[in-house]
């Protein structure tokens, strides 16, 4: 944890109950708590965690269609829950399943959430890549983040009924951090909401704080600031510039904000980092 982290995290437990009062944060689902009860075990069994799966015939279906995605590299494709476990291994398969539990937990609009469901795939997916290819976080670790970094906005799009417009507003400005309008409008933002939910449904410490600083970019040069951490939401910013080109957009103020921090804490120089950016987009048409 980093001294930041630790600061801008409410600490006092009425503080962060009254938070957790105000804007709906959904419990942690019954299959994620038996999921992580297995994994806490000194040797988890993919049997018994295929079982777990096996109760819900909708998410066996989706970790089968999420397995064979060419951004996991599979060679053979799995036919089975058991498989996908084996093939991808246990990790992998947890975070897959985290993902998509959020997914059934988080209420809201119907369009909105489909909208904002496939930004968090894609960011996901891009980190998977550019995690592998730069070996420097683990796969199911960056997998969950992507999913998860911006868990905050349905949830504040569901307490406040002009969030869409203050979302857009941040989203639009070239200069202030991101969650700069989210904390003058409502006193806290997305990322310090979503920290609380990846605390609460028992996600990676790594995880949980990366979210609270995922676009707090100073950090990216802060030698107190766990590595992991730090790679984690440089990672994140690759993801975001990748989802832009594919979406035709040549810019993004995000990259503009903190892209060059990023590719020096990953070490990329700019021609490294095109190159990197050209196989991520190859590889978001292959799996379309």
């Amino acid at each position: 944890m980093t001294t930041a982290a630790a600061q801008a995290l409410p600490t006092e437990n009425a503080v962060e109950d009254a938070l957790m009062r105000s804007i709906r944060i959904p419990p942690r689902p019954s299959l994620l708590v038996d999921l992580q009860r297995e994994l806490a075990k000194a040797d988890p069994s993919p049997r018994q965690i295929a079982r777990i799966i096996a109760n819900d015939v909708g998410m066996s279906g989706a970790l089968l269609k999420l397995a064979n995605s060419p951004f996991f590299g599979a060679a053979r494709k799995a036919k089975s829950v058991e498989q996908a476990i084996n093939f991808l291994g246990i990790n992998q398969c947890a975070a897959l399943l985290t993902g998509l539990l959020a997914r059934q937990a988080i209420e809201g609009k119907e369009a909105d959430l489909n909208a904002f469901w496939e930004i968090s795939a894609r960011r996901a997916q891009a980190l998977v890549f550019t995690s592998r290819k730069l070996r420097i976080a683990p796969p199911d670790i960056a997998h969950t983040f992507g999913l998860f970094c911006d868990i905050g906005v349905p949830l504040l799009m569901n307490r406040f009924a002009n969030y869409a417009e203050t979302y857009e507003d941040a989203c639009n400005d070239p200069v202030n951090p991101f969650t700069a309008i989210e904390d003058q409008r409502y006193s806290t933002n997305h990322a310090a909401i979503g920290c609380l939910l990846a605390r609460n449904w028992g996600l990676s410490p790594d995880v949980c704080w990366a979210i609270l600083h995922h676009h707090d970019y100073r950090v990216l040069d802060d030698p107190a600031t766990d590595d992991a951490i730090r790679s984690l939401v440089a990672l994140s910013l690759l993801a975001e510039k990748g989802i832009q080109r594919l979406h035709g957009h040549s810019l993004s103020h995000e990259w503009e904000k903190g892209g060059a921090a990023a590719c020096r804490h990953l070490g990329l120089s700019e021609d490294e980092t095109e190159d990197l950016l050209d196989e991520l987009n190859e590889t978001f048409h292959t799996e379309r």
